[in-house]
């Protein structure tokens, strides 16, 4: 569809999936279990976390507010493209397509910031376990989340500088949301500024973080390689394996997209690469950070166990 005036439109139409018409039922029934998972593992997560005494640690805090996180900004985009493919209406409204792109946008600078408090968390627990508690305080958990919100939130207000562009090439977004890229290329504006400072933001949030993260494992490697009994290292390394896990995936799909010139970018490429991120990373967290931690698995199994005592009681009532 085309927009030839230098001016922008009233509305935008996500392409989506249906440049593959054979593919577009399986992705959006893909869609609608990820997003199902999604929303009942974090919140099961969240629920777990707030009625259960022994998680009341600082990991678990911050895990819950990347639970969170992954609901909010799974949520931004992924009803829309299912409303939009159930109603066969595949607008977005001006307004509507940068409101989603801000939040986007934000959940995702939170989880960067998120991941690497939870790094920080793990180097003090195993480098420094004696001053644990006093280092990782309440009061702290709370300055390093508010602070990973607060940061999360304002650093993607440039993405809303977009929104001055003028439109003219045409209104078809070549994705499944308004993805900051696929925007950039229907603009008839200069654009070579604003892409020097999405790459900069980029790499401030995504690179350090990512850097912070790696040297905070640099010192556990190295503090765990120094315990002498096989037993010891295996039990400080399981600490951390799920939340390596979740690091390697959301940072290895997000900055492969997003940390490199647009010249080499490839919408089809990003549309499809950025369900993993958007999609089915959200669904895995709760899977990664479960399965292996026994702390979480005896408080599931601890509440299935007052739910059904509880559903027995209701009956004999």
């Amino acid at each position: 569809m085309g927009y030839n005036n230098i001016t922008s439109p009233p509305e935008f139409i996500l392409v989506a999936f249906s440049d593959l018409p054979h593919l577009e039922s399986f992705l959006i029934f893909a869609f609608i279990l990820m997003y199902l998972l999604t929303i009942f593992g974090n919140l099961l997560i969240i629920i777990l976390i707030q009625f259960e005494q022994n998680l009341h640690k600082p990991m678990y805090f911050l895990l819950s507010n990347l639970s969170v996180v992954d609901i909010t900004y799974t949520s931004v985009t992924v009803p829309k493209t299912l409303a939009n493919y159930f109603t066969g209406d595949k607008s977005i409204s001006f307004p509507g397509c940068f409101i989603q792109l801000y939040f986007f946008v934000s959940f995702a600078s939170t989880e960067f910031l998120l991941l690497t408090a939870m790094a920080y968390d793990r180097y003090v627990a195993i480098c420094n376990p004696l001053r644990y508690p006093m280092v990782m305080s309440r009061s702290v958990c709370f300055l390093l989340s508010g602070a990973s919100w607060i940061v999360g939130f304002i650093d993607s207000i440039f993405s809303l500088f977009v929104s001055l562009f003028d439109f003219c090439k045409s209104n078809a977004i070549n994705h499944f949301s308004c993805d900051l890229r696929a925007l950039l290329t229907l603009s008839c504006s200069n654009t070579d500024n604003i892409e020097r400072v999405i790459f900069a933001e980029c790499l401030l949030i995504g690179m350090s973080s990512f850097m912070l993260t790696l040297i905070s494992y640099v010192y556990i490697l190295n503090t765990i390689l120094k315990i002498k009994s096989t037993e010891g290292r295996k039990k400080a390394f399981s600490t951390c394996t799920s939340h390596i896990t979740a690091v390697t995936l959301f940072y290895g799909t997000m900055i492969s997209i997003y940390v490199r010139p647009a010249s080499v970018s490839s919408l089809e490429y990003d549309k499809y690469f950025s369900v993993l991120y958007i999609a089915l990373i959200p669904t895995l967290n709760p899977f990664i950070y479960s399965l292996q931690n026994k702390e979480v698995k005896r408080a599931f199994w601890k509440l299935c166990n007052k739910v059904h005592h509880g559903s027995k009681m209701f009956i004999m009532h």
